[in-house]
């Protein structure tokens, strides 16, 4: 029988644009780096002269990205945490003061005091973070169009919907070429092409959806079913409490990939027989609609799991998930 070694040293970095907060715990101490490769040299070797082999970070924005890579080639043991399950280890601290540095020492304690909470960070590869970025910037130019088209409706003048018009223009402009990229890169490469090919099977996924599933949820066919469903915010969480009736809701995830497989489900209900028929069949028990579409999201989101795992397209197989 194997007995873990508790951990003697931990660290909490708290990741900004221009510097990076470090504390060790149990003693405390805390230094500030800047957030260039220099300063991430520096905190490697200050770890490493500290006996410290779990470092824990928020989940926030990409500053942190570089000093991840660097740790983990380093072989230090990465954790990246929900930055609400930090901001609760607070509340159940009692504590209140946010700084930088109250921040880093408040992820160091964490990691030290619950590591068998915390997962192996798979690093990312140098191709998944550029898809990603370019997904992400996809996004953001659709959500500008249709900001555009909304303000473009409250205004009157020639001049005020030419201005619009052409501001639509120049997005759309910008987000088909985001668009030839991201199929560019996604051809380029044998493994992507596959995948896409076995998405673009599954009733429901278009290009767009496939597209979105490979950029943003890269563990798609390495994980099991609930893994999966949890990571896309689809995993029903039941919650009870005394003489109510227990009751499940879905939360977390990553918003992108489960608004894309809702949008999916909604194609996949009104046109596929079987995904039709569950639909109607979960309506007629009293469940919501919105509720039933996330059921059929999370079947096709199963499923496209399980055939990129098999390494099969959808060959007209019922989905029973």
């Amino acid at each position: 029988m194997t007995i873990a070694v508790p951990l003697a040293v931990a660290a909490g970095v708290d990741a900004g644009q221009r510097f990076l907060d470090v504390a060790l715990a149990p003693s405390g101490q805390t230094f500030r780096m800047p957030n260039l490769a220099d300063g991430i040299a520096e905190i490697i070797a200050r770890l490493e002269r500290s006996g410290v082999r779990r470092v824990v970070l928020e989940a926030i924005g990409p500053y942190a990205e570089p000093l991840v890579k660097a740790l983990s080639v380093a072989g230090f043991e990465v954790g990246i945490v929900n930055p609400r399950r930090i901001k609760a280890f607070r509340e159940a601290e009692g504590g209140r003061a946010k700084t930088d540095r109250l921040d880093a020492r408040l992820i160091a304690r964490f990691a030290l005091t619950m590591p068998e909470t915390l997962r192996p960070l798979p690093l990312p590869t140098d191709t998944q973070l550029e898809l990603k970025a370019l997904s992400l910037r996809r996004r953001q130019l659709t959500e500008m169009i249709a900001m555009e088209k909304t303000r473009m409706k409250q205004v009157r003048g020639t001049l005020l919907l030419d201005s619009h018009r052409a501001a639509i223009a120049a997005l759309s402009a910008q987000c088909q070429a985001i668009e030839a990229e991201l199929a560019r890169r996604i051809g380029d490469d044998a493994e992507l092409r596959r995948v896409l090919h076995i998405l673009k099977s599954i009733p429901g996924i278009g290009e767009r959806v496939a597209t979105l599933l490979i950029t943003d949820l890269p563990e798609l066919g390495q994980r099991d079913r609930k893994a999966i469903a949890s990571l896309a915010g689809l995993a029903p969480h039941v919650s009870q409490s005394g003489a109510a009736p227990p009751r499940a809701a879905i939360a977390g995830g990553r918003p992108c990939v489960r608004a894309a497989l809702y949008m999916a489900a909604l194609v996949a209900a009104r046109h596929h027989p079987k995904l039709r028929d569950d639909y109607n069949a979960l309506r007629l028990q009293g469940k919501p609609g919105k509720v039933a579409l996330i059921a059929i999201a999370r079947k096709l989101l199963v499923t496209a799991n399980a055939l990129v795992k098999a390494d099969t397209p959808y060959q007209g197989k019922t989905l029973d998930t």
